[in-house]
């Protein structure tokens, strides 16, 4: 008899630690699970894109407000390249605000085309703040940046659950 372990048979005639069966059979106590789920950073940041799309939503209907209000907490711009009259970016930011408030929480609550419209509003809430620069600077720099998150949040975002097919 050898000292060495490897020459003990099992019941079958394979050695119990022979490498070439490793991980191939089931777990104890029956077939092995799925692999842990690890959601990333995305999922965390979906969620906190849609709070800050229903924030900036409302935001955004404030400062539409604000512009319809026509008082003076805009500057009045001279000259500038893509210049709109205060009423109409009043009812511009009054209306997607409305729409980017609804689409956060939409997206808060799993909506299926929440994402998707999200992205949409995002690049249109990003392009629509560099419009604005020229009459609040640092606000639109701010939102700019928020923007940015949104749109990268929802984009890398990869639901974790299936869909269910769709019925013929």
């Amino acid at each position: 008899m050898s000292d060495h372990a490897h020459s003990r048979p099992e019941r079958s005639g394979t050695p119990i630690w022979d490498p070439s069966h490793q991980g191939t059979g089931p777990a104890l106590g029956g077939r092995p699970g799925p692999p842990p789920a690890h959601p990333g950073p995305a999922a965390g940041g979906v969620t906190f894109a849609g709070v800050l799309m229903l924030m900036n939503g409302i935001l955004a209907m404030f400062q539409g407000i604000a512009a319809l209000a026509e008082d003076d907490v805009y500057a009045r711009v001279g000259d500038y390249v893509y210049e709109i009259n205060l009423t109409g970016w009043g009812l511009i930011l009054l209306i997607l605000g409305g729409v980017a408030a609804v689409t956060g929480w939409g997206i808060l609550t799993g909506a299926d085309r929440a994402r998707t419209v999200g992205l949409f509003m995002a690049s249109l809430s990003l392009v629509l703040q560099f419009l604005f620069l020229p009459y609040a600077p640092l606000w639109s720099i701010i939102l700019i940046g928020i923007d940015v998150f949104v749109i990268w949040a929802l984009a890398v975002y990869r639901p974790t659950t299936p869909r269910s097919p769709r019925a013929a």
